[in-house]
């Protein structure tokens, strides 16, 4: 008896050491900021929540190291029931600049019963206004599903768990993210002016607090002064399949909510350029 209580003893010691060394190792990976706590999901996963109320302000997590081109996925479970009015973000930027390049998948926060919008972003020494939105196909905070973003040279890549919905070309005479090394961030936030129905709908704050949950970050990328990760040649010159490119005409014809390049009302003066390309 004694030795099975000393060997369940030990089992505990060894769970606990490794919960420990697994918080540890989140956080010599990122810096945060606002209120953010860490868990375990019931598989043991470690997981990332972001909260947020009146008085807490945003919440968010950032990458210590910055990176030139990669693949960069996490899993998220997002806000349940009424979250209008938020915004939940995985996205990579080279700062707050007016030159800044930047890659965005925002999470635009909805009134109970409606879909949550994915709005995908891409900013390149500060000209932007590149969105394609959709509504997602699924309950995302029923669980956790894989957002994922692929950068090279040649495009950026957007991936929904298996399925990718967009695809952004370089264009060799047009802006693109290639020179500045971006951080990468997940924030969660007050987007009341613009995030649910262009800013028709504010956040209800009887419901907060909200959260946002983050888990399985995964990145395979150039490290900004640095060698480039083992295994770069799945995604350094990555590009669609025709099979995949089938997969972003079925989330466009099926869920696009709003893509910049049918705007005319917003670029009166005439479409960005790589919309007549595409």
């Amino acid at each position: 008896m004694a030795g099975r209580r000393s060997l369940a003893l030990l089992a505990v010691s060894l769970a606990l050491l490794q919960v420990a060394s697994a918080a540890r190792s989140w956080l010599t990976e990122f810096t945060t900021d606002g209120t953010v706590r860490t868990g375990y999901d019931a598989s043991g996963q470690k997981v990332m929540m972001l909260n947020l109320d009146r008085s807490s302000g945003p919440a968010g997590f950032n990458s210590k190291e910055q990176f030139l081109y990669g693949e960069f996925s996490i899993e998220m479970k997002l806000i349940p029931g009424n979250s209008a009015g938020t915004v939940s973000c995985f996205y990579l930027s080279s700062g707050t600049d007016d030159w800044r390049d930047e890659i965005d998948m925002e999470f635009m926060g909805n009134s109970s019963g409606q879909p949550v919008v994915l709005n995908t972003n891409v900013w390149a020494n500060g000209d932007g206004k590149k969105e394609h939105q959709f509504d997602l196909w699924f309950d995302p905070s029923a669980d956790y599903h894989t957002y994922t973003i692929i950068w090279n040279p040649e495009n950026i890549l957007f991936k929904v768990d298996n399925v990718f919905i967009r695809s952004f070309k370089r264009y060799a005479d047009l802006p693109y993210p290639s020179s500045k090394p971006m951080t990468l961030h997940a924030t969660l936030w007050d987007g009341s002016y613009w995030a649910t129905e262009k800013g028709k709908v504010p956040i209800d704050w009887s419901n907060a607090p909200f959260v946002v949950s983050y888990r399985s970050f995964y990145a395979n990328a150039c490290v900004s002064g640095g060698a480039c990760h083992a295994g770069r040649d799945g995604w350094m010159h990555r590009q669609l399949d025709a099979a995949e490119w089938g997969t972003v005409r079925w989330a466009e014809r099926n869920y696009m909510r709003y893509n910049y390049c049918q705007d005319g009302w917003r670029f009166s003066q005439g479409l960005p350029a790589e919309c007549s390309r595409n």
